[in-house]
C-alpha cells in the first residue's frame, strides 16, 4: 500500500508540540485544508485547542522554494502591526519531526470569500470588504520594515527590472508554442519600464479575496493568508495585482470580476479603488498605471505557463493543465489591450 507523504505523523509532532507550544496538551489529530497551496497546510485539532500547521512539501526542492521559515518570520514581525495576521506559535527547523520545516499559527476562525462577486452578501457588504480590503493594503504598504525587523528581507531598489528578466527567464524555460500575443507583451514591458522611484514596501505578491479571513460577525479582516510570495518590492506590484483580478474571468485559480456588473452589485470600480488607496498612502496620483496592470498580467501569464509545462511533464493528459495554458495567450491579450487603452489613475 501506498504511503501517504502529505499525512503527519502526530505522535512525533505531539511529542514537539509539547516542548515547544505553551499550554499544549496532546494528543493531536491533522485534517489537511483542501485546495492547491504549494505549502501543504493542515488544520491540527488538540484538547488545549486549534492550531495550524504550514509546512514544506516533502522531497527534493528548490534552493529558495517553500520558504515557510520567511512566512513565519513576516507573521512575527506584523504581530503589532495595523495589518492583521495570524499569531506565530512555533518554528520547526527539524525535518525529522515530520519530514520537512514547518511552523504552527493560531488558528482564526471567520469567512473565506471564494467568489470575488461576493454572491451570499448584500450590496453594502460587497463594498465594505472591497474597502477593507484596500484598507488594509495601505496598511500592509505602510509598515516600516526597519522598525519590524524586515530591512533585509528583500533586494530594495529596481523591483520591475528584476521581476521583468526574472519571469521572462521563467517563460522561456516553459514555453511550449510560439505566443505572438506574449512576444509583443514582453518587448512593450522591456521597452517601456518605468525609471526607478526609490518606493520599496513589503508586499504580499498574491494580494486577493480567498487569501483573507474576514470576522464571523463584521466585514473587518481578521487575517491575511498565504505569505510565500511576500518580500521588499514596489508597492504598485500588489496594487496592480489586485486591480488585474477585477478583469480576469470569474473561472480558473485565481477569478476575477469579467462581465460582472460591479457597480450594480456594490463592488467599487477600479478608479474608486485606486482612489482609496491613494488616499490612505497620501499619493496625489499613480503614473505608468498601465505597465503596473500589464505587468501584473504578464506575471501570471508566466506562472500559468510553468504550471502547463510542469504538467505536460508528468501527465499530458492533464485536463486542469490543458485550460491553464488555454489562459496564457488570453492574459498576454488583456494586457496589450490595457497598453493600447490606458486607464486612468
Amino acid at each position: 500500500m501506498a504511503t501517504d507523504v502529505m499525512a503527519l505523523d502526530c505522535t512525533s509532532l505531539a511529542a514537539w508540540m509539547a516542548e515547544h507550544v505553551p499550554g499544549f496538551k496532546g494528543p493531536v489529530e491533522a485534517e489537511k485544508f483542501a485546495g492547491g497551496q504549494s505549502n501543504p497546510t493542515y488544520l491540527l485539532t488538540a484538547p488545549s485547542g486549534k492550531y495550524v500547521l504550514r509546512r514544506k512539501p516533502p522531497g527534493k526542492l528548490l534552493p529558495s522554494a517553500h520558504a515557510v521559515d520567511r512566512e513565519f518570520a513576516v507573521l512575527t514581525a506584523l504581530a503589532d502591526s495595523d495589518v492583521p495576521v495570524a499569531r506565530a506559535i512555533a518554528l520547526c527547523e527539524d525535518d525529522s519531526v515530520i519530514g520537512s520545516m514547518f511552523y504552527l499559527m493560531s488558528f482564526e476562525d471567520g469567512r473565506i470569500f471564494w467568489d470575488p462577486a461576493l454572491p451570499e452578501l448584500d450590496t453594502k457588504a460587497r463594498g465594505e470588504i472591497y474597502r477593507e480590503m484596500i484598507r488594509v493594503l495601505a496598511a500592509l504598504h505602510s509598515v516600516d520594515v526597519d522598525a519590524v525587523g524586515l530591512g533585509t528581507f528583500g533586494k530594495p531598489g529596481s523591483y520591475f527590472e528584476r521581476q521583468y528578466a526574472r519571469w521572462v527567464k521563467q517563460y522561456r524555460a516553459a514555453e511550449t508554442d510560439a505566443i505572438p500575443e506574449i512576444e509583443s507583451l514582453i518587448d512593450w514591458l522591456g521597452g517601456n519600464m518605468p525609471e526607478d522611484d526609490g518606493a520599496v514596501s513589503l508586499i504580499h505578491g498574491d494580494y486577493r479575496l480567498d487569501n483573507f479571513i474576514f470576522a464571523p460577525d463584521a466585514n473587518r479582516m481578521i487575517a491575511v493568508l498565504d505569505w510565500e510570495l511576500s518580500t521588499l518590492g514596489h508597492p504598485m506590484a500588489d496594487l496592480g495585482y489586485t486591480c488585474m483580478c477585477l478583469r480576469l474571468p470569474p473561472v480558473g485559480t485565481v477569478r476575477g470580476l469579467m462581465g460582472v456588473d460591479r457597480a450594480e452589485r456594490g463592488i467599487p470600480s477600479e478608479e474608486d479603488i485606486v482612489a482609496q488607496y491613494c488616499a490612505l498612502r497620501g499619493v496625489d496620483r499613480i503614473d505608468n498605471w498601465h505597465f503596473y496592470l500589464a505587468f501584473a498580467f504578464f506575471r501570471l501569464a508566466a506562472i500559468a505557463q510553468g504550471v502547463y509545462k510542469r504538467a505536460l511533464d508528468g501527465n499530458a493528459s492533464n485536463t486542469r493543465a490543458i485550460e491553464i495554458g488555454k489562459a496564457v495567450q488570453p492574459m498576454a491579450q488583456m494586457a496589450l489591450d490595457i497598453i493600447a487603452n490606458p486607464p486612468t489613475s
